[in-house]
């Protein structure tokens, strides 16, 4: 059994993304309140750079060296205790 994680995802305007997960299902999250401290300035003053994003071992990451946590994106937190296994 495996965690859930992102497999594609898709920049959306304004800060928002459409990630199509491991288990088939897609969700839009708002990443623009996530974009917080030194480490996402670049990526939250610059929505080209934002852009640029990639999937990389389950998650989004930036040229930048940004990431975000896959849980607090596709849970909004640690994933339910019922949720750790993936169909595909």
């Amino acid at each position: 059994m495996r965690l859930v994680r992102i497999r594609e995802a898709k920049p959306l305007g304004n800060y928002r993304v459409q990630l199509t997960l491991t288990d088939g299902r897609i969700v839009e999250r708002d990443l623009g309140p996530m974009l917080v401290g030194p480490v996402f300035a670049e990526i939250r003053n610059d929505e080209a750079r934002f852009r640029e994003m990639r999937v990389e071992g389950g998650t989004l990451v930036w040229p930048t060296g940004a990431d975000l946590c896959p849980d607090v994106l596709i849970w909004g937190g640690l994933p339910p205790a019922d949720a750790a296994s993936d169909a595909a």
